[in-house]
């Protein structure tokens, strides 16, 4: 009886991991091309096509310590540059995707080849009326190792002072 209990939970667990998987890479591949669009139509200065796939909450943070944007906060930041038709041209080197339980939710961080070389973004999307939105994202630069103790020698005289602004709040 334990064996027969046993091998029907394992075919419902292989049941159910099958029907999962379809529907995840589904939502993964539906993430993979909103990400790769949101990052082509920036390098068009596509406005609308940019800001289109935000949330009208959704936080954008950038590579320097003092971006902190909301999207309207992030839409004046960035209006100036693709009004000039130059704004950034960030491709995806590398993207990995998950997906909460629910799949309303999902995440992922990817390595970006930008003009500042190799960068590093993640983010949130949240699935509002059946479809992706991104809700939050963080742009860092990368910084090689063998290099970090030069690179902290340029950002600590700017930084200190950004330090100790942000220690009196």
């Amino acid at each position: 009886m334990k064996k027969t209990v046993l091998l029907l939970f394992l075919i419902a667990t292989v049941t159910v991991y099958g029907q999962k998987k379809p529907a995840d890479n589904l939502e993964k591949e539906k993430i993979t091309k909103l990400l790769d669009e949101w990052h082509a139509a920036a390098g068009r200065a596509d406005f609308d096509g940019y800001f289109g796939k935000l949330t009208e909450n959704s936080i954008y943070i950038g590579t320097d310590a003092t971006e902190n944007w909301n999207k309207k906060e992030f839409e004046a930041f960035a209006k100036p540059y693709f009004d000039k038709g130059t704004a950034w041209d960030f491709k995806a080197l590398e993207r990995n995707i998950f997906l909460s339980d629910d799949g309303k939710l999902a995440w992922f961080d990817e390595l970006l080849n930008t003009q500042m070389k190799i960068c590093r973004g993640s983010g949130v999307l949240e699935k509002i009326n059946g479809k992706w939105m991104i809700r939050h994202y963080v742009l860092s630069t990368t910084v090689p190792n063998d290099v970090i103790d030069e690179v902290i020698k340029v950002k600590t005289p700017i930084e200190d002072k950004l330090i100790e602004r942000l220690k009196k709040k």
